[in-house]
């Protein structure tokens, strides 16, 4: 289970992939409005909120072998419901059903706990140098009240975002709080000669996978908290925080 419909049709078709074929086949997802699978799926990739209205339906989770749980350390209403619920059909209707935790910055021993003493696996990455530019307003801004964002932030982070695509190579993705703020942003953006897509949980499939997809040229990617786990962006070289989220 993945916490966000984007990462969820992303995990599975990468999975897909690396088994040499389409989502649908044996790697398959159900995200809110819409469903990928197949008679010969195994693997069902689906977002906490699919799996809570199906633990809802049939407690038993008949047919299914084996529960993950991606990026286990957001802590969302939706994932922490699922969770509980899965300990008690354990304990009480399947106790031979499995349960896997995952994520990469969670209490793992804490988890390990919870699951009745579940082994620990760590899977090691590649770090690489990141190099933090702090570039703050040349003026004051004024703090965020209530769902408002001072406009001249806005602006500003429109600017950072520029001064990245002239003195860095790559693609530029940059975090914003939410919707509006990804459309004002996007319009200050809207002369360069650059693509500009916008990512959030509202966005249509298609976006969704052309961000994922990478392109030939340069873009921006101009996105919600949505984007910061779960997902690699390909092409990504700078990354340009606003410093804000809901």
């Amino acid at each position: 289970a993945e916490p966000r419909r984007i990462a969820a049709r992303a995990a599975a078709r990468r999975m897909a992939w690396l088994l040499g074929e389409q989502a649908g086949g044996r790697v398959g997802f159900t995200v809110r409005g819409e469903r990928v699978v197949g008679p010969d799926t195994v693997v069902e990739v689906v977002t906490t909120g699919v799996l809570l209205q199906r633990l809802q339906r049939d407690q038993e989770l008949a047919g299914v072998d084996v529960v993950m749980l991606d990026e286990c350390h957001e802590r969302h209403l939706d994932a922490d419901t699922v969770a509980a619920f899965l300990l008690d059909v354990r304990a009480a209707l399947r106790p031979e059903l499995r349960l896997v935790a995952a994520s990469a910055t969670t209490d793992a021993e804490g988890w390990a706990r919870l699951l009745g003493d579940a082994p620990v696996v760590e899977a090691h990455g590649v770090s690489h140098p990141v190099e933090t530019v702090w570039a703050p307003p040349v003026r004051p801004v004024r703090p965020p009240h209530g769902m408002r964002v001072d406009p001249a932030l806005l602006t500003h982070v429109a600017s950072v975002v520029r001064r990245a695509l002239a003195e860095r190579t790559g693609d530029v993705l940059c975090f914003l709080p939410g919707v509006g703020e990804i459309t004002r942003v996007a319009g200050q953006l809207a002369g360069l000669d650059v693509e500009v897509l916008q990512v959030h949980g509202r966005a249509p499939a298609a976006v969704q996978d052309a961000v994922l997809a990478g392109s030939a040229g340069r873009r921006v990617v101009l996105a919600t908290s949505v984007a910061e786990s779960s997902l690699t962006v390909p092409g990504v070289r700078v990354v340009v925080d606003a410093g804000l989220a809901r």
